[in-house]
């Protein structure tokens, strides 16, 4: 795993609340800002190996609760994926060909020996995106809210503790839909990237609540795409479509209707062959009604207007339509 190694993060390293550089070793992170009240809190605090780089007074995250066991055990009482055959798991979580054409289109686009790749969210290793984690040339960054082998620090998307300008590309999988304000967190990836830095991301868009009080947005196309307006648009689509959805649906619905997660589960097994109903949809419709979307680009100087906004719209129903 191409991770950053600690005397590569801490030069690039920032104090989440003033921007000041940090002083210390990784293991005593300080802010060096005089008027910084962070700075006068003495070091940043660790969970097991991670410094927390976050601001208490501006982040959802409460400092006291931060885990850091270091694996990725499923939560009690949960079904894990990882525990079924090979073919069951693929059937319940088919791989995310989108995400892995995209990621590896991504580090086609890197020039240079070591580009520098910032993964938010990185708490695990996405699906389709493994090769980012294998790639010979790469050298990977990741954050979350807790610590586990993939990730070299805790901190908040909406605060980003790196300075500008430092990577040449960052990754955010399915995590902006948990941020309570994803504009601010997108503004942070544009400040991390270097000039023409790219992004890859992937967001929901017809999915039901995940991640329970931690989830709290979703975005048409459109929507994604005014999200990141400050970016030149590389591609973008829908990474699954309808028949996901429904999938998605039939879950929550049986698990409604009995009170039984676990009865919704066995639903969406029985009905995994919906997903496959994404393959015979068009492109215009699969706008419309996709689960979630993609977009690959590179960081802008330059922002779209809110005309060309509507003009980017490219799903199957004419203007005004669709109202039913």
């Amino acid at each position: 795993m191409a991770l950053m190694n600690e005397a590569e993060l801490t030069p690039l390293l920032i104090c989440p609340r003033c921007h000041s550089e940090l002083h210390g070793s990784f293991e005593q992170l300080r802010c060096s800002g005089n008027s910084c009240r962070l700075a006068s809190a003495g070091p940043f605090s660790r969970v097991g190996r991670w410094p927390v780089l976050v601001d208490p007074e501006r982040s959802v995250i409460d400092p006291s609760s931060i885990s850091g066991s270091g694996d990725e055990a499923p939560a009690a009482g949960s079904l894990s994926i990882e525990r079924l055959p090979p073919p069951l798991r693929r059937l319940w979580k088919p791989r995310n060909r989108v995400a892995a054409r995209n990621v590896a289109r991504l580090l086609s686009l890197l020039s240079g020996d070591e580009p520098r790749v910032l993964v938010v969210g990185g708490g695990t290793v996405g699906n389709g995106v493994e090769s980012l984690y294998s790639d010979r040339r790469a050298r990977v960054a990741g954050f979350d809210i807790y610590g586990t082998p993939q990730v070299q620090l805790i901190a908040d998307a909406h605060d980003i503790p790196f300075a500008d300008g430092g990577f040449d590309a960052v990754v955010v999988q399915a995590v902006l839909e948990h941020v309570l304000e994803p504009e601010r967190a997108v503004a942070e990836i544009h400040r991390v990237l270097r000039p023409e830095g790219l992004v890859y991301a992937e967001t929901p868009f017809l999915q039901p609540v995940h991640a329970g009080p931690y989830d709290f947005t979703r975005y048409t196309a459109s929507g994604h795409r005014q999200l990141f307006r400050a970016f030149e648009e590389i591609d973008a689509g829908p990474v699954a479509g309808p028949g996901s959805q429904l999938l998605g649906g039939t879950d929550h619905l049986v698990r409604g209707l009995l009170r039984s997660q676990l009865a919704g589960r066995l639903a969406r097994a029985m009905f995994f062959w919906l997903r496959y109903l994404d393959r015979l949809v068009p492109p215009a419709y699969a706008m419309d009604a996709g689960s979630a979307y993609f977009f690959l680009g590179r960081r802008s100087d330059r922002r779209l207007e809110p005309r060309e906004i509507v003009a980017y719209y490219r799903g199957a129903q004419r203007p005004l339509e669709g109202a039913d």
